[in-house]
């Protein structure tokens, strides 16, 4: 287990965005592996192209994660970076939260601006 939950929601943003940089998007398919083309929420999450979709994957890939923890062995070495990637997630998953209620609030602000500018200019 890597951070492939990172590299995922990088690639989703990466094709909201627009970044055409190859040589990064190469990177974090690689980072990914086997998993950009394996059938589950990483690689739905890789491919999502837009924020609904991004929200939507990027919460069942933490849920898998969450699983993928619990079914670690308690000894394995791993385990402390496998919870810190699950807190990284979740703090990740809430950024992303708080940038679509942002986004929200812009185009309800836009939609009264628009009625303002009709009122004043009918």
């Amino acid at each position: 287990m890597a951070c492939h939950e990172i590299a995922a929601l990088r690639l989703s943003l990466m094709n909201i965005l627009g970044q055409t940089d190859e040589s990064e998007r190469e990177h974090e398919i690689a980072e990914l592996g086997p998993w950009f083309v394996e059938p589950g929420p990483l690689q739905s999450l890789a491919h999502a192209t837009n924020l609904s979709e991004t929200r939507q994957y990027l919460g069942a890939s933490i849920s898998h994660l969450q699983q993928r923890v619990a079914e670690t062995d308690a000894q394995d070495p791993q385990l402390p970076y496998y919870r810190s990637l699950v807190i990284v997630c979740k703090k990740v998953e809430q950024e992303l939260e708080r940038t679509i209620h942002l986004l929200q609030q812009q185009s309800s602000d836009l939609d009264e601006l628009h009625d303002f500018i009709h009122e004043v200019y009918p």
